[in-house]
């Protein structure tokens, strides 16, 4: 990436977050322009500082930071949201995912994976700690079992998605990158790139993420 990365750190923990900030600005690409330690913080903070990217911790005072995602992302609706959290709870996870962050990363990850993660994050990726990988996909099986137990599956409103666009979207949900899917599906990666935008715009979804659990409970990845 040409630009450097406008960062906004949310974490109540003041060594913590000064700790993951002074790490963050040896890294080449990485721009730290704010900090926050509460929830009415980083929404000021958000608002008006527009970053790229949101590091935010899961356990804050009052709000949690998974109960804060919507109010953030309306605050500054073009900034990704990633959040960086102690908590392996796998209903953290899921409400994170389904809140609008554009990943999950354990407080456990080092420098040099982190700087890999946010520049993958503002690649439109969507990343997960290996750690919580499989509590993911226990969540989204638990997803597709919930919506067929109600027997009220939702659907794509009628012709929304393309046939190619249902064909890029199953592949998502098994979780292939665009690559593969370029590879399987026989177009070029920038191809793929244009129809996953048009899914989440379609769908109204704000990551890959949402639209792998939302295909999953369609029963899309079987």
């Amino acid at each position: 990436m040409n630009q450097a990365i406008t960062l906004l750190v949310v974490d109540d923990h003041t060594l913590f977050r000064r700790g993951l900030i002074a790490l963050l600005r040896q890294e080449a690409g990485v721009e730290v322009i704010g900090e926050a330690a509460d929830a009415g913080e980083a929404l000021r903070c958000a608002q008006a500082l527009q970053p790229d990217l949101i590091l935010l911790d899961n356990h804050m005072p009052g709000v949690s930071g998974v109960t804060l995602l919507p109010a953030l992302r309306e605050a500054a609706p073009r900034s990704r949201v990633l959040m960086l959290t102690v908590s392996e709870d796998e209903e953290d996870l899921s409400a994170a995912l389904r809140n609008g962050a554009q990943g999950y990363l354990l407080k456990t990850i080092d420098g040099e994976d982190l700087a890999a993660a946010l520049i993958r994050t503002m690649r439109g990726e969507s990343v997960v700690s290996p750690e919580m990988t499989h509590k993911l996909l226990n969540a989204l099986r638990n997803s597709a079992v919930g919506a067929a137990s109600a027997n009220a599956p939702k659907q794509p409103p009628a012709g929304e998605l393309s046939p190619r666009e249902l064909d890029i979207l199953k592949e998502l949900t098994r979780g292939a990158s665009n690559k593969e899917m370029a590879r399987t599906l026989g177009i070029a990666e920038t191809t793929v790139k244009i129809h996953v935008q048009h899914i989440l715009r379609k769908l109204k979804l704000s990551s890959r993420v949402q639209a792998a659990v939302w295909g999953s409970e369609q029963g899309l990845g079987a």
